[in-house]
């Protein structure tokens, strides 16, 4: 019988571990599963699901046993720090060397959002300046009120202001801010900000629901006065210039600024050989590996740490909180203007682009087929990203130096 253990190792690995492993890499495995099959229902959103739930199902089902008598893996150990193993490593762990060089220092955060920038047309912005950066930050209520909270259930401060990144439904800054303030975290901390993030298309809508009535949600929005359209080389220069001054004022987040502004400016300079490759293949291949990457990191030592339930419960709280920001903002609007705003816009403030301007859009196409809100929501929507690029460089400025 032990034969036919050693043969199939990771067999044996299970039957050798405690209970609690046993339990966890089983769950683990059948939870892999499930994100592949919600994948592929797009339920969630497959671009990430499905290479992350079948990287949790292989992370945890190939353990097996080296030499000195231990149990590990052969995809990635992110543990790691000395120098001289991590020589070794590279040329073992297949996906060490994209680990190491793409994912620990931020880098694949920063090609994803480069491509997320070739994808936005800040002329909706432009257009609407004021009206965009209001509901934006309303709609960062989470990425602010989930902090106190955060600390209340007994997290440290660093802690709490990286799964308060969640409100801002931004998955690549979840992952910069987390790998800035809290390391030891930053994996179930992201892993939990990008499956939520799948369940904004199918849980904002009763939220909308839940807050607006059918009569407001109805509200057409009242027609935009005649105004020349906003030239590639205003969205060129708008682009430079708050580059700029966001990498003068928190140059430890100057790599996420530059990346999306660089994705803008290449957007409206006309290079199609760069169009098309930032935003296909980088950002296609970038997303494609963090997913995949997230999964495999999704061993089973990780559920068994206590504050990961306390971080999923926050996770939502804060994609809760800023949602209800973002209405209570457009209510705002929809009083400051004597009922001429449509309040379900203030939802779209939450920087899930396009998924958050998209759900305000069907949702009052359900009342109203009538009824266009898109551009609104979609200069709300890019100003979200922004918002939530701003607060990220705030905490990882300022939480580090607070403490110290």
């Amino acid at each position: 019988m032990q034969n036919i253990l050693n043969l199939f190792q990771g067999i044996a690995t299970l039957a050798a571990s405690d209970p609690k492993i046993i339990i966890a890499r089983i769950s683990l495995i059948f939870l892999g599963m499930l994100l592949v099959y919600l994948g592929k229902r797009e339920i969630l959103e497959p671009l990430l699901m499905i290479p992350m739930g079948l990287g949790m199902s292989a992370i945890n089902a190939g353990v097996l046993f080296f030499s000195n008598g231990q149990q590990g893996n052969l995809f990635v150990d992110p543990l790691i720090t000395d120098p001289k193993a991590l020589l070794d490593i590279l040329q073992i762990d297949f996906l060490q060397p994209i680990y190491t060089l793409t994912f620990s220092n931020g880098l694949i955060a920063c090609f994803v959002f480069m491509g997320i920038g070739v994808l936005l047309d800040v002329g909706f912005l432009l257009a609407r300046p004021f009206l965009s950066m209001f509901l934006a930050l309303c709609a960062e209520l989470g990425t602010f009120a989930t902090i106190p909270i955060a600390k209340a259930l007994g997290l440290s401060l660093n802690d709490a202001a990286s799964i308060a990144m969640v409100g801002g439904a931004d998955g690549p800054m979840v992952l910069f801010t987390s790998l800035s303030l809290s390391k030891d975290l930053f994996v179930p901390i992201t892993v939990v900000a990008y499956l939520y993030l799948g369940l904004t298309y199918g849980g904002y809508p009763y939220l909308i629901k839940l807050m607006v009535p059918k009569k407001l949600r109805a509200i057409k929005m009242p027609p935009k006065k005649a105004s020349r359209a906003v030239t590639s080389g205003e969205k060129m220069a708008f682009a430079a210039v708050v580059n700029t001054v966001l990498c003068l004022l928190f140059p430890v987040a100057a790599p996420l600024f530059v990346s999306l502004f660089l994705g803008v400016a290449i957007r409206e300079s006309g290079l199609k050989h760069f169009i098309d490759f930032i935003g296909g293949p980088l950002l296609y291949g970038s997303t494609f590996f963090l997913g995949f990457l997230l999964g495999v990191l999704c061993e089973a030592h990780l559920i068994l740490n206590p504050k990961v339930l306390i971080l999923l419960v926050l996770g939502i709280i804060a994609l809760l909180l800023s949602g209800i920001g973002g209405i209570l903002g457009g209510y705002i609007m929809y009083f400051i203007t004597r009922g001429k705003f449509n309040p379900v816009i203030g939802i779209a403030g939450v920087s899930c682009v396009p998924t958050t301007a998209k759900v305000a859009q069907k949702s009052v196409n359900e009342v109203n087929p009538e009824a266009l809100i898109l551009p609104e929501a979609i200069g709300a929507n890019i100003c979200g990203v922004i918002t939530t690029a701003i607060i990220a460089g705030i905490y990882i400025t300022l939480i580090p130096a607070f403490l110290k």
